[in-house]
Protein backbone atom coordinates (compact mmCIF):
# COMPACT_ATOMS: atom_id res chain seq x y z
CA UNK A 1 0.00 0.00 0.00
CA UNK A 2 3.14 2.07 1.12
CA UNK A 3 4.84 1.37 -2.49
CA UNK A 4 0.95 2.56 -4.32
CA UNK A 5 1.08 5.81 -2.60
CA UNK A 6 4.49 6.66 -3.36
CA UNK A 7 4.37 5.30 -7.02
CA UNK A 8 1.06 7.98 -7.35
CA UNK A 9 2.78 10.88 -5.69
CA UNK A 10 5.94 10.92 -7.72
CA UNK A 11 3.70 10.27 -10.92
CA UNK A 12 1.81 13.32 -9.37
CA UNK A 13 5.33 15.29 -8.94
CA UNK A 14 6.46 14.09 -12.67
CA UNK A 15 2.99 15.63 -14.06
CA UNK A 16 3.15 18.71 -11.97
CA UNK A 17 6.46 19.30 -13.86
CA UNK A 18 5.59 18.85 -16.91
CA UNK A 19 2.89 20.78 -17.16
CA UNK A 20 4.95 24.12 -15.26
CA UNK A 21 8.05 23.54 -18.17
CA UNK A 22 5.21 22.66 -20.76
CA UNK A 23 4.05 26.42 -20.26
CA UNK A 24 7.56 27.92 -20.50
CA UNK A 25 7.87 25.38 -23.79
CA UNK A 26 8.44 27.37 -26.60
CA UNK A 27 7.02 24.25 -27.90
CA UNK A 28 3.89 24.60 -26.31
CA UNK A 29 1.18 27.10 -26.20
CA UNK A 30 1.74 30.27 -25.09
CA UNK A 31 0.64 31.06 -21.47
CA UNK A 32 -3.21 31.60 -21.10
CA UNK A 33 -4.02 35.20 -20.50
CA UNK A 34 -8.00 34.76 -20.63
CA UNK A 35 -10.50 32.04 -19.56
CA UNK A 36 -11.10 30.86 -22.79
CA UNK A 37 -7.16 30.38 -23.56
CA UNK A 38 -6.57 28.34 -19.65
CA UNK A 39 -9.30 26.46 -21.11
CA UNK A 40 -7.67 25.46 -24.22
CA UNK A 41 -4.39 25.00 -22.38
CA UNK A 42 -5.84 22.43 -19.91
CA UNK A 43 -7.38 20.46 -22.25
CA UNK A 44 -4.75 20.54 -24.82
CA UNK A 45 -2.35 19.35 -22.10
CA UNK A 46 -5.31 16.54 -20.50
CA UNK A 47 -5.65 15.19 -24.05
CA UNK A 48 -1.52 14.71 -24.32
CA UNK A 49 -2.11 12.62 -21.22
CA UNK A 50 -5.01 10.81 -22.45
CA UNK A 51 -2.84 9.94 -25.79
CA UNK A 52 0.47 8.96 -23.91
CA UNK A 53 -1.82 6.80 -21.99
CA UNK A 54 -3.42 4.80 -24.98
CA UNK A 55 0.22 4.66 -26.59
CA UNK A 56 1.81 2.88 -23.61
CA UNK A 57 -1.45 0.77 -23.41
CA UNK A 58 -1.38 -0.35 -26.90
CA UNK A 59 2.20 -0.59 -27.71
CA UNK A 60 2.72 -1.94 -24.14
CA UNK A 61 0.72 -4.87 -24.80
CA UNK A 62 1.42 -5.67 -28.83
CA UNK A 63 5.25 -5.51 -27.28
CA UNK A 64 4.33 -8.06 -24.53
CA UNK A 65 2.74 -9.83 -26.66
CA UNK A 66 5.45 -10.39 -29.28
CA UNK A 67 8.02 -10.77 -26.73
CA UNK A 68 6.38 -13.55 -24.44
CA UNK A 69 4.73 -15.34 -26.99
CA UNK A 70 7.01 -15.76 -29.76
CA UNK A 71 7.61 -19.31 -31.36
CA UNK A 72 11.05 -19.44 -30.38
CA UNK A 73 9.72 -19.62 -26.34
CA UNK A 74 7.46 -22.61 -27.49
CA UNK A 75 4.15 -21.04 -28.05
CA UNK A 76 1.72 -21.77 -31.05
CA UNK A 77 -0.66 -19.13 -32.07
CA UNK A 78 -3.89 -19.39 -30.53
CA UNK A 79 -7.22 -20.51 -32.95
CA UNK A 80 -9.87 -18.23 -32.81
CA UNK A 81 -12.63 -15.72 -34.96
CA UNK A 82 -13.54 -13.46 -32.54
CA UNK A 83 -14.37 -12.72 -28.98
CA UNK A 84 -17.40 -10.87 -28.37
CA UNK A 85 -16.03 -10.25 -24.94
CA UNK A 86 -12.90 -8.03 -26.32
CA UNK A 87 -15.19 -6.36 -29.18
CA UNK A 88 -17.00 -5.05 -26.80
CA UNK A 89 -13.99 -3.93 -24.75
CA UNK A 90 -12.34 -2.47 -27.52
CA UNK A 91 -15.84 -0.29 -28.08
CA UNK A 92 -17.32 0.80 -25.13
CA UNK A 93 -13.81 2.20 -23.71
CA UNK A 94 -12.91 4.56 -26.43
CA UNK A 95 -16.60 5.71 -27.16
CA UNK A 96 -16.28 6.78 -23.00
CA UNK A 97 -12.79 8.89 -23.73
CA UNK A 98 -14.12 10.42 -26.68
CA UNK A 99 -17.08 11.29 -24.43
CA UNK A 100 -14.82 12.88 -21.56
CA UNK A 101 -13.24 14.45 -24.63
CA UNK A 102 -16.04 15.57 -25.84
CA UNK A 103 -17.81 17.40 -23.08
CA UNK A 104 -15.23 20.54 -22.37
CA UNK A 105 -14.33 20.78 -25.45
CA UNK A 106 -18.14 21.74 -26.21
CA UNK A 107 -18.51 23.35 -23.37
CA UNK A 108 -15.72 26.06 -24.37
CA UNK A 109 -16.78 26.25 -28.01
CA UNK A 110 -19.92 27.33 -26.80
CA UNK A 111 -18.50 29.88 -24.43
CA UNK A 112 -16.01 31.04 -27.47
CA UNK A 113 -19.39 32.42 -29.10
CA UNK A 114 -21.23 34.05 -26.68
CA UNK A 115 -20.29 37.57 -27.82
CA UNK A 116 -23.63 38.66 -25.84
CA UNK A 117 -23.02 41.78 -23.49
CA UNK A 118 -19.26 43.19 -24.16
CA UNK A 119 -17.67 46.21 -22.71
CA UNK A 120 -16.64 47.62 -25.81
CA UNK A 121 -16.57 46.44 -29.37
CA UNK A 122 -14.33 46.88 -32.22
CA UNK A 123 -14.29 45.92 -35.94
CA UNK A 124 -11.39 44.81 -38.02
CA UNK A 125 -10.88 44.23 -41.15
CA UNK A 126 -8.41 42.74 -42.52
CA UNK A 127 -6.35 43.90 -45.82
CA UNK A 128 -3.23 42.82 -48.26
CA UNK A 129 -1.64 43.10 -45.90
CA UNK A 130 -2.42 44.85 -42.99
CA UNK A 131 -5.52 45.24 -40.37
CA UNK A 132 -7.81 48.33 -40.21
CA UNK A 133 -9.41 49.21 -36.45
CA UNK A 134 -12.32 51.23 -35.63
CA UNK A 135 -13.74 51.40 -31.97
CA UNK A 136 -17.22 51.15 -32.72
CA UNK A 137 -19.19 50.95 -28.98
CA UNK A 138 -17.42 51.53 -25.62
CA UNK A 139 -14.54 54.06 -24.32
CA UNK A 140 -12.99 55.06 -27.06
CA UNK A 141 -16.08 55.39 -29.96
CA UNK A 142 -14.69 56.87 -32.83
CA UNK A 143 -11.33 55.83 -32.96
CA UNK A 144 -10.03 54.51 -35.90
CA UNK A 145 -6.31 53.55 -37.71
CA UNK A 146 -4.34 51.06 -39.24
CA UNK A 147 -2.03 48.59 -37.82
CA UNK A 148 0.77 47.30 -40.31
CA UNK A 149 4.38 45.51 -39.77
CA UNK A 150 6.93 47.51 -38.21
CA UNK A 151 10.27 45.49 -38.95
CA UNK A 152 12.59 46.93 -41.12
CA UNK A 153 13.17 45.99 -44.30
CA UNK A 154 17.13 45.31 -43.83
CA UNK A 155 15.59 42.88 -41.26
CA UNK A 156 13.66 41.25 -43.62
CA UNK A 157 16.54 41.30 -46.16
CA UNK A 158 18.97 39.73 -43.98
CA UNK A 159 21.27 43.15 -44.01
CA UNK A 160 21.15 43.61 -40.22
CA UNK A 161 20.35 41.51 -36.98
CA UNK A 162 16.91 40.36 -36.98
CA UNK A 163 14.92 42.25 -33.73
CA UNK A 164 13.58 40.56 -30.30
CA UNK A 165 10.11 40.54 -32.15
CA UNK A 166 10.93 39.92 -35.88
CA UNK A 167 7.43 39.61 -37.98
CA UNK A 168 5.69 39.95 -34.58
CA UNK A 169 5.80 44.13 -34.30
CA UNK A 170 3.28 46.62 -35.40
CA UNK A 171 3.06 50.56 -35.62
CA UNK A 172 -0.15 50.52 -34.31
CA UNK A 173 -1.04 48.35 -31.34
CA UNK A 174 -4.52 47.61 -30.64
CA UNK A 175 -4.87 48.55 -27.31
CA UNK A 176 -7.70 47.34 -24.97
CA UNK A 177 -8.42 47.75 -20.99
CA UNK A 178 -7.64 44.96 -19.20
CA UNK A 179 -10.74 42.89 -17.83
CA UNK A 180 -13.08 43.86 -19.82
CA UNK A 181 -15.01 41.85 -22.57
CA UNK A 182 -13.71 42.89 -25.87
CA UNK A 183 -16.06 42.36 -28.78
CA UNK A 184 -14.21 41.64 -32.25
CA UNK A 185 -16.58 42.23 -35.50
CA UNK A 186 -14.33 40.62 -38.23
CA UNK A 187 -14.70 40.92 -42.40
CA UNK A 188 -12.08 41.57 -44.82
CA UNK A 189 -11.54 44.06 -47.98
CA UNK A 190 -9.73 41.80 -50.25
CA UNK A 191 -9.05 38.16 -49.50
CA UNK A 192 -9.45 35.71 -46.96
CA UNK A 193 -7.71 36.65 -43.52
CA UNK A 194 -7.88 35.38 -39.86
CA UNK A 195 -7.90 37.17 -36.94
CA UNK A 196 -5.55 35.24 -34.31
CA UNK A 197 -4.03 35.85 -30.71
CA UNK A 198 -3.27 32.60 -29.26
CA UNK A 199 -2.39 34.03 -25.68
CA UNK A 200 -5.97 35.37 -25.62
CA UNK A 201 -7.42 32.14 -27.27
CA UNK A 202 -9.01 34.16 -30.12
CA UNK A 203 -9.17 33.09 -33.69
CA UNK A 204 -11.55 33.73 -36.25
CA UNK A 205 -11.78 33.95 -39.92
CA UNK A 206 -12.55 37.52 -41.38
CA UNK A 207 -14.26 36.79 -44.91
CA UNK A 208 -14.95 39.22 -47.65
CA UNK A 209 -19.03 40.25 -47.29
CA UNK A 210 -19.21 38.46 -44.50
CA UNK A 211 -19.81 39.71 -40.88
CA UNK A 212 -18.23 37.90 -38.00
CA UNK A 213 -17.27 37.72 -34.23
CA UNK A 214 -15.25 36.80 -31.67
CA UNK A 215 -14.37 38.02 -28.35
CA UNK A 216 -11.79 38.08 -25.67
CA UNK A 217 -10.73 39.07 -21.43
CA UNK A 218 -7.69 39.47 -20.78
CA UNK A 219 -6.85 39.04 -17.41
CA UNK A 220 -3.44 40.76 -17.07
CA UNK A 221 -1.70 43.90 -19.19
CA UNK A 222 0.79 43.59 -21.40
CA UNK A 223 1.43 42.71 -24.79
CA UNK A 224 0.15 39.76 -27.00
CA UNK A 225 1.32 38.56 -30.34
CA UNK A 226 -0.40 36.85 -33.20
CA UNK A 227 -0.70 36.79 -36.88
CA UNK A 228 -2.96 36.22 -39.99
CA UNK A 229 -3.74 32.99 -40.04
CA UNK A 230 -5.23 32.54 -43.29
CA UNK A 231 -2.66 31.96 -46.41
CA UNK A 232 -3.96 35.44 -47.92
CA UNK A 233 -1.62 36.10 -51.09
CA UNK A 234 2.36 36.59 -51.20
CA UNK A 235 2.95 38.81 -47.84
CA UNK A 236 0.96 36.75 -45.80
CA UNK A 237 3.47 36.31 -43.29
CA UNK A 238 3.91 40.16 -42.84
CA UNK A 239 0.63 40.46 -41.39
CA UNK A 240 1.30 40.29 -37.62
CA UNK A 241 -1.46 41.68 -34.51
CA UNK A 242 -0.53 43.09 -31.82
CA UNK A 243 -2.99 43.73 -28.58
CA UNK A 244 -1.92 45.65 -25.54
CA UNK A 245 -3.66 45.71 -22.99
CA UNK A 246 -3.61 48.41 -20.62
CA UNK A 247 -4.80 49.05 -16.77
CA UNK A 248 -8.06 50.93 -16.83
CA UNK A 249 -6.21 54.73 -16.20
CA UNK A 250 -3.68 54.29 -19.02
CA UNK A 251 -6.44 53.29 -21.18
CA UNK A 252 -8.30 56.11 -20.59
CA UNK A 253 -5.69 58.52 -21.27
CA UNK A 254 -4.77 56.63 -24.67
CA UNK A 255 -8.15 56.94 -25.45
CA UNK A 256 -8.43 60.24 -24.68
CA UNK A 257 -5.11 61.13 -26.27
CA UNK A 258 -6.28 59.22 -29.67
CA UNK A 259 -9.84 60.72 -29.94
CA UNK A 260 -8.23 64.62 -29.15
CA UNK A 261 -5.85 63.92 -32.56
CA UNK A 262 -9.23 63.01 -33.99
CA UNK A 263 -10.64 66.07 -33.40
CA UNK A 264 -7.58 68.11 -34.03
CA UNK A 265 -7.64 66.24 -37.41
CA UNK A 266 -11.65 66.94 -37.87
CA UNK A 267 -10.76 70.94 -37.38
CA UNK A 268 -7.83 70.73 -39.64
CA UNK A 269 -9.58 69.10 -42.52
CA UNK A 270 -12.63 71.70 -42.07
CA UNK A 271 -10.42 74.59 -42.04
CA UNK A 272 -8.55 73.40 -45.41
CA UNK A 273 -11.88 72.69 -46.74
CA UNK A 274 -13.19 76.08 -45.34
CA UNK A 275 -9.98 77.91 -47.24
CA UNK A 276 -10.48 75.93 -50.01
CA UNK A 277 -14.07 77.06 -50.99
CA UNK A 278 -13.69 81.02 -49.87
CA UNK A 279 -10.74 80.46 -52.18
CA UNK A 280 -13.06 79.20 -54.79
CA UNK A 281 -16.01 81.53 -54.07
CA UNK A 282 -13.18 84.57 -54.60
CA UNK A 283 -11.99 83.15 -57.98
CA UNK A 284 -15.64 83.01 -59.45
CA UNK A 285 -16.11 86.60 -57.87
CA UNK A 286 -13.29 87.89 -59.76
CA UNK A 287 -13.95 86.03 -62.96
CA UNK A 288 -17.88 87.27 -62.94
CA UNK A 289 -16.62 90.78 -62.72
CA UNK A 290 -14.18 90.31 -65.23
CA UNK A 291 -16.40 89.16 -67.72
CA UNK A 292 -18.78 92.44 -66.76
CA UNK A 293 -16.23 94.93 -67.18
CA UNK A 294 -15.41 93.18 -71.02
CA UNK A 295 -18.87 93.21 -71.83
Amino acid sequence: MRNKSVATLIGMSVLALYSSMAVGSKYNFPEPQSTIAQDIYDQHIALLWICLAIFIGVFGVMFYSVLKHRKSLGYKAANFHHSTTVEVIWTVIPCLILIAMALPATKTVIAMKDTSSPDMTIKATGYQWMWGYDYLQGEGEGISFFSKLSTPRAQLENKEPKGENYLLEVDNNLVVPVGKKVRIILTANDVIHAWWVPALGVKQDAIPGFIRDVWFTADNPGIYRGQCAELCGKDHGYMPIVVEVLDEESYAKWAAGKLAGVSNSVVSLAAVSTDVVSSGAEQAIDAIEENLDNN
